[in-house]
């Protein structure tokens, strides 16, 4: 896989404030088609870093690069904006027109693209989040995990190469949680699109393949999620609940159970019990 994005020594804080920056040092590589999941207590840089990936904010050290587009450099912004986009966590802030195709039309629209092409990508992006039957529904309608799918299918419509997700199921129930998951699981494993993706939720990250976890601004972890939470160290630094499946596969190794320490589902479990 070729890299992606590529941040080195990024260092950021909010004004004046030199000696207590949000981020320090931050180096890390993403890979096209990665599914990175960032995790860390409130506080710890989560949103700050991950605006440095399409712009919103700027290093005051080091550097963000994006296909080997500086972010730094005034004239790459809106080619790396159409590369990288941004779903939030209100879904309703991001959705403002009277029929969910308006909605997802609305960036292609702003690109001044022929009308044809727009509809073809307003369908794809639909499709793809499976909301096609709901194209012609008021926003206010639909339920809060339908509404984010809808806005994530207006970014696809954009035609990114990597989406970036900050904790885009806070808000939701768990159907709507699931819903979302599912969506942004298939964009990622059927259509290669990269995904950096924010949560609290430790049981969201078990299928990423990458975890990051950060920390006072620092980056203290970077790999398999299984490993991070095998580990009472990293969990203890974290502050972060470990996942209660998760909990009884390292109560049954420190058993002396052998097994995996990546075993992300129950029907996983049921399998290497089995043999």
């Amino acid at each position: 896989m070729d890299n992606q994005i590529v941040i080195e020594n990024l260092s950021f804080w909010y004004g004046d404030n030199r000696d207590s920056p949000v981020l320090k040092e931050i180096n890390l590589t993403v890979k096209k088609g990665e599914f990175i999941a960032i995790v860390g207590p409130n506080g710890c840089g989560k949103s700050t870093l991950i605006r440095h990936l399409n712009g919103l904010l700027l290093p005051n050290r080091g550097s963000v690069s994006m296909s080997g587009m500086d972010t730094r450099i005034e004239g790459n912004l809106a080619e790396i904006r159409r590369k990288v986009g941004m779903v939030f966590q209100n879904p309703d802030n991001q959705l403002f027109a009277s029929v969910v195709e308006e909605d997802v039309a609305f960036g292609p629209e702003n690109l001044c693209l022929p009308r044809e092409e727009i509809r073809v990508r307003v369908e794809h992006s639909l499709e793809l989040v499976g909301m096609t039957e709901y194209r012609l529904y008021p926003p206010q309608r639909l339920s809060g995990g339908q509404k984010q799918k809808v806005a994530i299918a207006g970014v696809l419509a954009m035609q990114p190469e990597c989406i970036v997700l900050d904790e885009p199921t806070s808000m939701l129930d768990p159907r709507g949680k699931q819903e979302v998951l599912e969506a942004i699981r298939a964009l990622n494993h059927n259509h290669g699109i990269t995904v950096i993706y924010v949560t609290h939720d430790m049981t969201e990250v078990m299928n990423c393949h990458r975890l990051l976890a950060l920390k006072d601004g620092e980056i203290y972890y970077v790999g398999k999620p299984g490993d991070f939470f095998a580990s009472s160290e990293l969990m203890n630094t974290s502050g972060l609940h470990i996942p209660q499946l998760k909990e009884l596969v390292n109560a049954l190794i420190s058993d002396g159970i052998n097994l995996p320490t990546d075993i992300n589902t129950e029907e996983e479990l049921v399998d290497a019990l089995c043999r």
